[in-house]
Protein backbone atom coordinates (compact mmCIF):
# COMPACT_ATOMS: atom_id res chain seq x y z
CA UNK A 1 0.00 0.00 0.00
CA UNK A 2 2.79 2.29 1.07
CA UNK A 3 4.84 2.09 -1.81
CA UNK A 4 1.87 2.30 -4.08
CA UNK A 5 0.78 5.46 -2.70
CA UNK A 6 4.63 6.97 -2.67
CA UNK A 7 4.51 6.44 -6.50
CA UNK A 8 0.93 7.63 -6.96
CA UNK A 9 0.63 4.78 -8.96
CA UNK A 10 0.49 1.14 -9.46
CA UNK A 11 -1.95 -1.86 -8.22
CA UNK A 12 -2.41 -2.34 -4.76
CA UNK A 13 -5.44 -4.65 -4.26
CA UNK A 14 -3.65 -7.91 -5.89
CA UNK A 15 -0.54 -7.86 -3.59
CA UNK A 16 -2.97 -7.45 -0.60
CA UNK A 17 -5.22 -10.02 -1.91
CA UNK A 18 -2.48 -12.57 -2.38
CA UNK A 19 -0.34 -11.75 0.98
CA UNK A 20 -0.96 -14.84 2.64
CA UNK A 21 -0.53 -16.86 -0.76
CA UNK A 22 3.14 -15.23 -1.71
CA UNK A 23 3.79 -15.53 2.25
CA UNK A 24 2.70 -19.15 2.52
CA UNK A 25 4.87 -20.10 -0.55
CA UNK A 26 7.65 -18.52 0.13
CA UNK A 27 8.99 -18.64 3.58
CA UNK A 28 7.35 -22.61 3.63
CA UNK A 29 7.54 -24.30 0.13
CA UNK A 30 9.62 -22.21 -2.48
CA UNK A 31 13.19 -23.89 -2.40
CA UNK A 32 15.42 -20.84 -3.25
CA UNK A 33 18.67 -18.98 -1.76
CA UNK A 34 17.87 -15.18 -1.09
CA UNK A 35 22.12 -15.69 -1.24
CA UNK A 36 22.26 -16.96 -4.88
CA UNK A 37 19.04 -15.94 -6.91
CA UNK A 38 20.61 -17.98 -10.00
CA UNK A 39 21.35 -21.39 -8.17
CA UNK A 40 20.64 -23.90 -11.04
CA UNK A 41 18.23 -26.33 -9.15
CA UNK A 42 15.93 -23.39 -7.56
CA UNK A 43 12.18 -23.39 -7.99
CA UNK A 44 10.89 -20.60 -10.13
CA UNK A 45 8.50 -18.48 -9.45
CA UNK A 46 6.37 -16.70 -11.82
CA UNK A 47 4.07 -13.51 -11.10
CA UNK A 48 2.01 -13.27 -14.49
CA UNK A 49 0.03 -10.51 -13.33
CA UNK A 50 2.97 -8.08 -13.25
CA UNK A 51 1.06 -5.14 -12.85
CA UNK A 52 1.07 -6.55 -9.17
CA UNK A 53 4.81 -6.13 -9.03
CA UNK A 54 4.52 -4.82 -5.32
CA UNK A 55 4.04 -8.45 -4.32
CA UNK A 56 6.69 -9.65 -6.10
CA UNK A 57 9.53 -7.08 -4.53
CA UNK A 58 7.80 -7.22 -1.30
CA UNK A 59 8.62 -10.90 -0.83
CA UNK A 60 11.79 -10.09 -2.60
CA UNK A 61 12.83 -7.63 -0.30
CA UNK A 62 11.53 -9.17 2.75
CA UNK A 63 13.11 -12.88 2.32
CA UNK A 64 16.60 -11.53 1.91
CA UNK A 65 17.21 -10.71 -1.57
CA UNK A 66 19.36 -7.90 -2.73
CA UNK A 67 16.69 -5.46 -3.02
CA UNK A 68 16.64 -2.65 -0.49
CA UNK A 69 14.09 -0.86 1.52
CA UNK A 70 15.32 2.51 -0.03
CA UNK A 71 14.57 0.31 -3.89
CA UNK A 72 10.95 -0.77 -2.45
CA UNK A 73 10.51 2.84 -1.96
CA UNK A 74 11.60 4.42 -5.38
CA UNK A 75 8.70 1.82 -6.69
CA UNK A 76 8.05 2.88 -10.54
CA UNK A 77 10.64 5.74 -10.62
CA UNK A 78 12.91 6.07 -13.23
CA UNK A 79 16.55 3.91 -12.65
CA UNK A 80 14.87 1.67 -9.40
CA UNK A 81 15.17 -2.01 -9.41
CA UNK A 82 11.18 -1.80 -8.95
CA UNK A 83 9.81 -1.05 -11.97
CA UNK A 84 5.62 -1.00 -12.78
CA UNK A 85 5.96 -4.53 -14.13
CA UNK A 86 9.32 -6.91 -13.24
CA UNK A 87 11.98 -7.50 -15.52
CA UNK A 88 14.32 -10.11 -15.60
CA UNK A 89 18.17 -9.48 -15.35
CA UNK A 90 16.90 -5.89 -13.56
CA UNK A 91 15.90 -6.73 -10.37
CA UNK A 92 17.65 -9.85 -8.53
CA UNK A 93 14.94 -12.95 -8.24
CA UNK A 94 12.76 -11.99 -10.92
CA UNK A 95 12.87 -15.03 -13.55
CA UNK A 96 10.83 -13.62 -16.39
CA UNK A 97 10.00 -10.56 -17.33
CA UNK A 98 5.76 -10.34 -17.50
CA UNK A 99 3.92 -7.32 -19.27
CA UNK A 100 1.26 -8.57 -21.01
CA UNK A 101 -1.60 -10.77 -19.27
CA UNK A 102 -1.22 -14.69 -20.25
CA UNK A 103 2.59 -13.72 -20.90
CA UNK A 104 3.70 -15.22 -17.62
CA UNK A 105 1.33 -18.53 -17.40
CA UNK A 106 2.90 -19.17 -21.14
CA UNK A 107 6.83 -18.33 -19.53
CA UNK A 108 6.43 -20.64 -16.68
CA UNK A 109 4.75 -24.24 -19.04
CA UNK A 110 8.12 -23.71 -20.88
CA UNK A 111 10.11 -23.34 -18.07
CA UNK A 112 8.47 -26.88 -16.32
CA UNK A 113 8.88 -28.19 -19.87
CA UNK A 114 12.80 -27.39 -19.45
CA UNK A 115 13.26 -28.61 -16.39
CA UNK A 116 11.30 -31.89 -17.43
CA UNK A 117 13.95 -32.04 -20.64
CA UNK A 118 16.96 -31.01 -18.66
CA UNK A 119 16.39 -33.63 -16.39
CA UNK A 120 15.93 -36.58 -19.05
CA UNK A 121 18.87 -35.18 -20.61
CA UNK A 122 21.16 -35.06 -17.28
CA UNK A 123 20.00 -36.82 -14.00
CA UNK A 124 21.49 -40.51 -13.48
CA UNK A 125 19.37 -43.17 -11.27
CA UNK A 126 21.97 -42.58 -8.47
CA UNK A 127 22.16 -38.68 -8.80
CA UNK A 128 19.69 -35.99 -9.55
CA UNK A 129 20.94 -32.94 -10.63
CA UNK A 130 17.85 -31.13 -11.96
CA UNK A 131 14.56 -31.67 -9.63
CA UNK A 132 12.76 -28.52 -9.00
CA UNK A 133 8.99 -27.11 -9.20
CA UNK A 134 7.50 -23.97 -11.50
CA UNK A 135 5.36 -21.86 -9.52
CA UNK A 136 3.04 -19.13 -11.37
CA UNK A 137 0.79 -16.75 -9.59
CA UNK A 138 -1.88 -15.37 -12.17
CA UNK A 139 -5.19 -13.45 -12.38
CA UNK A 140 -8.77 -13.58 -14.23
CA UNK A 141 -7.17 -11.48 -16.84
CA UNK A 142 -4.45 -14.05 -17.51
CA UNK A 143 -7.05 -16.85 -18.27
CA UNK A 144 -9.09 -14.33 -20.21
CA UNK A 145 -6.06 -14.23 -22.95
CA UNK A 146 -5.72 -17.26 -25.71
CA UNK A 147 -1.78 -17.78 -24.87
CA UNK A 148 -2.17 -18.88 -21.57
CA UNK A 149 -5.24 -21.33 -22.64
CA UNK A 150 -3.25 -22.73 -25.57
CA UNK A 151 0.05 -23.52 -22.49
CA UNK A 152 -2.61 -24.83 -20.12
CA UNK A 153 -3.75 -27.43 -22.87
CA UNK A 154 -0.40 -28.35 -23.73
CA UNK A 155 0.95 -28.28 -20.03
CA UNK A 156 -1.92 -30.77 -19.46
CA UNK A 157 -1.20 -32.72 -22.62
CA UNK A 158 2.65 -33.43 -21.71
CA UNK A 159 1.48 -33.72 -18.11
CA UNK A 160 3.47 -31.45 -16.31
CA UNK A 161 3.30 -32.31 -12.70
CA UNK A 162 5.94 -29.96 -11.12
CA UNK A 163 3.91 -26.93 -12.50
CA UNK A 164 1.74 -25.08 -10.28
CA UNK A 165 -0.33 -22.28 -10.30
CA UNK A 166 -1.67 -20.10 -8.08
CA UNK A 167 -5.09 -18.83 -9.46
CA UNK A 168 -6.16 -15.78 -7.74
CA UNK A 169 -9.61 -15.70 -8.22
CA UNK A 170 -11.25 -12.43 -6.38
CA UNK A 171 -14.03 -11.99 -9.59
CA UNK A 172 -12.55 -8.47 -9.88
CA UNK A 173 -11.35 -6.94 -13.04
CA UNK A 174 -10.50 -3.31 -13.80
CA UNK A 175 -13.69 -2.16 -15.24
CA UNK A 176 -15.25 -3.89 -12.55
CA UNK A 177 -16.86 -7.35 -11.57
CA UNK A 178 -15.62 -10.18 -13.86
CA UNK A 179 -19.22 -11.33 -14.69
CA UNK A 180 -18.94 -8.46 -17.28
CA UNK A 181 -17.19 -10.39 -19.66
CA UNK A 182 -15.95 -13.88 -17.52
CA UNK A 183 -18.91 -16.03 -16.60
CA UNK A 184 -16.79 -19.65 -17.53
CA UNK A 185 -16.49 -22.21 -15.23
CA UNK A 186 -12.46 -21.99 -14.88
CA UNK A 187 -11.85 -24.97 -13.11
CA UNK A 188 -13.87 -27.35 -15.16
CA UNK A 189 -12.26 -25.67 -18.45
CA UNK A 190 -8.13 -26.79 -16.46
CA UNK A 191 -9.84 -30.43 -15.76
CA UNK A 192 -10.56 -30.86 -19.37
CA UNK A 193 -7.38 -29.85 -19.90
CA UNK A 194 -5.96 -32.69 -17.89
CA UNK A 195 -5.01 -30.64 -15.00
CA UNK A 196 -5.63 -31.46 -11.30
CA UNK A 197 -8.28 -28.46 -10.12
CA UNK A 198 -7.46 -27.78 -6.54
CA UNK A 199 -10.18 -24.85 -4.52
CA UNK A 200 -9.31 -23.37 -1.22
CA UNK A 201 -12.36 -21.05 -0.06
CA UNK A 202 -10.80 -19.61 2.04
CA UNK A 203 -7.59 -17.61 0.01
CA UNK A 204 -6.49 -15.62 3.45
CA UNK A 205 -5.29 -18.74 5.21
CA UNK A 206 -1.90 -19.86 4.91
CA UNK A 207 -2.54 -22.97 5.75
CA UNK A 208 -5.34 -24.28 3.40
CA UNK A 209 -3.01 -22.64 0.78
CA UNK A 210 0.46 -24.66 2.69
CA UNK A 211 -2.25 -27.84 2.09
CA UNK A 212 -3.38 -27.38 -1.20
CA UNK A 213 0.58 -26.71 -2.14
CA UNK A 214 1.56 -30.17 -0.46
CA UNK A 215 -1.30 -31.82 -2.35
CA UNK A 216 -0.67 -30.20 -5.75
CA UNK A 217 3.71 -31.15 -5.65
CA UNK A 218 2.21 -34.88 -4.20
CA UNK A 219 0.22 -35.13 -8.11
CA UNK A 220 3.46 -36.03 -10.23
CA UNK A 221 1.32 -36.83 -13.04
CA UNK A 222 -0.52 -33.74 -13.90
CA UNK A 223 -0.08 -29.60 -13.40
CA UNK A 224 -2.07 -28.15 -11.07
CA UNK A 225 -4.01 -25.20 -10.41
CA UNK A 226 -4.63 -24.21 -6.91
CA UNK A 227 -8.15 -21.69 -6.99
CA UNK A 228 -7.57 -18.93 -4.28
CA UNK A 229 -10.96 -17.26 -3.54
CA UNK A 230 -9.37 -14.50 -2.48
CA UNK A 231 -10.69 -10.18 -2.02
CA UNK A 232 -8.86 -7.82 -3.99
CA UNK A 233 -7.63 -5.19 -1.02
CA UNK A 234 -7.90 -7.31 1.60
CA UNK A 235 -8.26 -5.42 4.89
CA UNK A 236 -9.37 -2.36 3.11
CA UNK A 237 -12.96 -1.03 4.40
CA UNK A 238 -13.88 0.99 2.13
CA UNK A 239 -12.08 -0.54 -1.33
CA UNK A 240 -11.91 -4.40 -0.53
CA UNK A 241 -13.93 -6.39 -3.43
CA UNK A 242 -13.88 -3.54 -6.03
CA UNK A 243 -12.32 -2.20 -9.01
CA UNK A 244 -11.40 0.92 -7.46
CA UNK A 245 -8.36 -1.03 -6.25
CA UNK A 246 -7.29 -2.01 -9.42
CA UNK A 247 -4.63 0.34 -10.89
CA UNK A 248 -4.75 3.34 -8.64
CA UNK A 249 -3.46 4.06 -4.71
CA UNK A 250 -6.04 3.52 -1.91
CA UNK A 251 -5.16 6.97 -0.60
CA UNK A 252 -3.40 7.88 2.29
CA UNK A 253 -6.74 8.27 4.52
CA UNK A 254 -7.89 4.34 3.66
CA UNK A 255 -4.22 3.25 4.44
CA UNK A 256 -4.52 4.32 7.76
CA UNK A 257 -8.18 2.77 7.87
CA UNK A 258 -6.62 -0.57 6.48
CA UNK A 259 -3.90 -0.66 8.66
CA UNK A 260 -5.96 -0.36 11.89
CA UNK A 261 -8.72 -3.16 10.63
CA UNK A 262 -5.90 -5.64 9.63
CA UNK A 263 -4.49 -4.84 13.82
CA UNK A 264 -1.19 -2.99 12.05
CA UNK A 265 0.24 -0.56 14.69
CA UNK A 266 3.03 0.85 12.58
CA UNK A 267 1.38 4.22 11.44
CA UNK A 268 4.40 5.19 9.36
CA UNK A 269 4.81 4.54 5.78
CA UNK A 270 7.63 1.51 5.34
CA UNK A 271 7.65 0.40 8.73
CA UNK A 272 8.47 -3.36 9.23
CA UNK A 273 8.54 -4.75 12.58
CA UNK A 274 11.61 -6.85 13.50
CA UNK A 275 9.91 -9.57 14.39
CA UNK A 276 8.17 -10.24 11.29
CA UNK A 277 11.60 -9.09 9.14
CA UNK A 278 13.38 -12.14 11.05
CA UNK A 279 10.93 -14.44 10.51
CA UNK A 280 11.08 -14.14 6.72
CA UNK A 281 14.97 -13.92 6.90
CA UNK A 282 14.90 -16.92 7.71
CA UNK A 283 14.76 -17.85 4.17
CA UNK A 284 18.30 -17.14 4.11
CA UNK A 285 19.80 -19.55 6.18
CA UNK A 286 17.10 -22.23 4.74
CA UNK A 287 17.79 -21.45 1.23
CA UNK A 288 21.69 -21.36 2.14
CA UNK A 289 21.45 -25.25 3.45
CA UNK A 290 19.09 -26.47 0.52
CA UNK A 291 22.07 -25.18 -2.14
CA UNK A 292 24.70 -26.32 0.21
CA UNK A 293 22.45 -30.38 -0.11
CA UNK A 294 22.87 -29.91 -3.91
CA UNK A 295 26.19 -28.86 -4.22
CA UNK A 296 27.32 -32.23 -2.27
CA UNK A 297 25.40 -34.10 -4.96
CA UNK A 298 26.86 -32.19 -8.04
CA UNK A 299 30.38 -32.88 -6.92
CA UNK A 300 29.87 -36.30 -6.62
CA UNK A 301 27.70 -36.14 -9.88
CA UNK A 302 31.20 -34.30 -11.35
CA UNK A 303 33.10 -37.20 -10.47
CA UNK A 304 31.37 -40.31 -11.80
CA UNK A 305 29.86 -38.45 -15.18
CA UNK A 306 32.92 -35.97 -15.86
CA UNK A 307 31.61 -35.64 -19.31
CA UNK A 308 28.14 -34.99 -18.65
CA UNK A 309 29.13 -32.92 -16.03
CA UNK A 310 30.82 -30.32 -18.72
CA UNK A 311 28.12 -30.70 -21.02
CA UNK A 312 25.81 -29.15 -18.31
CA UNK A 313 28.19 -26.66 -17.65
CA UNK A 314 28.43 -25.53 -21.72
CA UNK A 315 24.51 -25.48 -21.64
CA UNK A 316 23.94 -23.21 -18.52
CA UNK A 317 26.25 -21.03 -19.84
CA UNK A 318 25.15 -21.14 -23.62
CA UNK A 319 28.03 -22.32 -24.78
CA UNK A 320 28.88 -23.60 -28.48
CA UNK A 321 32.12 -25.58 -29.69
CA UNK A 322 34.35 -24.85 -31.95
CA UNK A 323 33.18 -24.78 -35.46
CA UNK A 324 29.34 -25.03 -34.91
CA UNK A 325 28.88 -22.96 -37.50
CA UNK A 326 30.43 -24.99 -40.39
CA UNK A 327 26.86 -27.24 -39.65
CA UNK A 328 25.11 -24.86 -40.71
CA UNK A 329 22.76 -25.68 -44.01
CA UNK A 330 23.57 -23.87 -46.75
CA UNK A 331 21.32 -22.70 -49.94
CA UNK A 332 21.74 -20.76 -53.11
CA UNK A 333 19.76 -18.41 -54.81
CA UNK A 334 17.42 -20.95 -56.22
CA UNK A 335 16.42 -22.43 -53.10
CA UNK A 336 14.30 -20.74 -50.73
CA UNK A 337 14.68 -21.11 -47.08
CA UNK A 338 11.30 -20.42 -46.13
CA UNK A 339 10.11 -24.12 -46.72
CA UNK A 340 9.12 -25.47 -43.82
CA UNK A 341 11.59 -28.18 -44.03
CA UNK A 342 14.80 -26.46 -45.03
CA UNK A 343 13.40 -24.57 -41.35
CA UNK A 344 13.79 -27.44 -39.99
CA UNK A 345 17.30 -28.06 -40.47
CA UNK A 346 18.53 -25.50 -38.66
CA UNK A 347 17.73 -26.89 -35.46
CA UNK A 348 18.60 -30.55 -36.85
CA UNK A 349 22.47 -29.41 -37.07
CA UNK A 350 22.43 -27.91 -33.64
CA UNK A 351 20.75 -31.28 -32.10
CA UNK A 352 24.56 -32.85 -32.89
CA UNK A 353 26.53 -30.17 -29.80
CA UNK A 354 23.99 -31.49 -26.95
CA UNK A 355 22.95 -34.70 -24.75
CA UNK A 356 20.10 -36.60 -25.82
CA UNK A 357 17.56 -36.93 -23.28
CA UNK A 358 18.31 -40.32 -22.67
CA UNK A 359 21.82 -39.37 -21.23
CA UNK A 360 24.55 -40.35 -23.79
CA UNK A 361 26.43 -37.28 -25.72
CA UNK A 362 26.59 -36.49 -29.44
CA UNK A 363 29.83 -34.61 -30.60
CA UNK A 364 29.88 -32.81 -33.86
CA UNK A 365 31.72 -35.86 -35.47
CA UNK A 366 28.74 -38.24 -34.59
CA UNK A 367 26.19 -35.22 -36.41
CA UNK A 368 23.38 -36.80 -38.02
CA UNK A 369 21.29 -34.83 -40.52
CA UNK A 370 17.90 -36.24 -39.32
CA UNK A 371 18.69 -36.43 -36.09
CA UNK A 372 15.66 -34.94 -34.54
CA UNK A 373 13.20 -36.39 -37.42
CA UNK A 374 14.48 -39.84 -36.31
CA UNK A 375 13.90 -39.15 -32.17
CA UNK A 376 10.04 -40.59 -31.00
CA UNK A 377 7.69 -37.87 -30.10
CA UNK A 378 7.27 -37.37 -26.30
CA UNK A 379 3.77 -39.12 -24.78
CA UNK A 380 2.30 -38.08 -22.01
CA UNK A 381 4.41 -38.61 -18.66
CA UNK A 382 7.40 -39.35 -20.57
CA UNK A 383 10.73 -38.33 -19.49
CA UNK A 384 13.54 -40.13 -21.24
CA UNK A 385 14.48 -41.22 -24.87
CA UNK A 386 12.32 -38.94 -26.74
CA UNK A 387 11.73 -35.40 -27.75
CA UNK A 388 8.76 -32.80 -26.96
CA UNK A 389 6.22 -32.69 -30.27
CA UNK A 390 3.93 -29.17 -29.95
CA UNK A 391 3.38 -28.81 -33.27
CA UNK A 392 -0.50 -27.35 -33.69
CA UNK A 393 -2.26 -27.48 -37.14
Amino acid sequence: MDAVQKANSGHPGAPMGLAPAGYTLWTRVLKHNPSNPDWPDRDRFVLSGGHASMLLYSLLHLTGYDLSLEEIQNFRQWGSKTPGHPEYGHTPGVETTTGPLGQGFANAVGMAMAERHLAACFNQPDHAIVDHCTYVMCGDGDLMEGVASEAASLAGHLGLGKLICLYDDNGISIEGSTDIAFTEKVGKRFDAYGWQVIKVKAGSDPDAIEKALKEAKAEAGKPSIIMLKTHIAHGSPHKQDSADAHGSPLGEEEIQLTKAALGWKEKSPFDIPKKALDKFRKCVKTGEKVEAGWKSTYQKYTKKYPELADAWVNALTRFMPKGWENQLPQFTPDQSPGHPRRIGQGPQCRGGYFPQPDGRLRRPGAFQQNLYRRQPRIPKNRLRRSQYSFWRA
